[in-house]
Order: C-alpha cells, then sequence, then structure tokens
C-alpha cells in the first residue's frame, strides 16, 4: 500500500509559520497517493480552472502540485474526480501550506457535506483495498483510512480521540 507524508497539518495543530518547520509531518491522519498502477488516479477542479492530478489525498484533504497557483491560505471551491467513476465530490478547501522544495500546495476541506463525505471515504476504502499489497478486507482498509498516520503515529490524546470522532459527522459550509 502506498503512503505519503505530504506535510498538510490538522486544524488542532500549527501550520508551518506557527510552528518554525518549513515542511515536516504534522498531520496525524494516514493520507494516500493519489495513484493507480504509479498512475494518477484522483484529479481536482479548483474553481473551474481545469482538472490537476492530486499528489495525496485523506478524509483531511489533500495536496496538488503548485503549477495549480494557490497561495498559503487561499480558500476555494473544487470539484473531486476519480478515474472510472463518474461520481463527483464538491466541496470548498482552504491552501495550509506551500511546500517550496517539492512544488506543492497542502489543502484542508473546510466544506464537504455528508453525502461527498461518505463518498470520499468510500473512495478512499476503495484505494486501499486496490493498492494493498495482500489481501484485506473493507473492515481493514476502513480502519487504515480513519487512523492515525502509519509513517509516524504518535499516540492521540483523549481530547485528539475525541475531535476526530467528531470530524466523521461532517463539516459544514
Amino acid at each position: 500500500m502506498s503512503v505519503v507524508q505530504s506535510g498538510v497539518p490538522s486544524p488542532a495543530q500549527p501550520s508551518a509559520g506557527e510552528s518554525g518547520e518549513d515542511s515536516g509531518e504534522r498531520r496525524r491522519i494516514q493520507r494516500f497517493l493519489a495513484l493507480r498502477r504509479g498512475e494518477p488516479c484522483f484529479w481536482v477542479d479548483i474553481d473551474g480552472l481545469g482538472r490537476r492530478a492530486l499528489r495525496d489525498i485523506s478524509v483531511e484533504g489533500f495536496s496538488v502540485g503548485a503549477e495549480a497557483g494557490l497561495a498559503e491560505g487561499a480558500l476555494f471551491g473544487f470539484v473531486l474526480h476519480r478515474e472510472g467513476v463518474p461520481d463527483l465530490i464538491r466541496g470548498r478547501a482552504q491552501v495550509v501550506n506551500c511546500i517550496a522544495a517539492t512544488a506543492q500546495a497542502g489543502c484542508r476541506f473546510v466544506a464537504l457535506e455528508g453525502e461527498d463525505r461518505e463518498r470520499l471515504h468510500d473512495w478512499l476504502i476503495a484505494l486501499v483495498i486496490m493498492n494493498a499489497s495482500v489481501r484485506i478486507t473493507e473492515k481493514d482498509a476502513a480502519a487504515i483510512v480513519d487512523g492515525p498516520s502509519l509513517i509516524s503515529a504518535p499516540a492521540l490524546t483523549a481530547h485528539e480521540k475525541a475531535a476526530r470522532s467528531n470530524r466523521r459527522g461532517g463539516l459544514s459550509a
């Protein structure tokens, strides 16, 4: 299974400017390369400006190449596309960091309604199952999607567990 660290902080953690870091892992939720067999399988259309391949994706957000022209702090509307799937996911996101060294912008979802949130969750479960190097169940894949980062997963505090549980209910506009 492919996993990537893109440096997108969770809402409860400091941004790069606040922590003094320019990159590095600050988000604790698992993220996944937006690839299938080495080819992009997720795209984003930002404010109708055209489709761009995602670098990674999670239940909290995504990263996209810096060529998307996004400035740190920018709020924007988006439409997510998945290869071979006619359904779309619509919402709003905010750029939380731009990392020059990797030429990418990390974005977090700020508005993703219930049905779209559920669809994203299903898409990520399918991605985990498709990319797993061993056979796994849908339940196992869901645990990976909802769980902490497998790369550097510090223990969650009771407060963080409660916050994560509350986020699963969906964000409103």
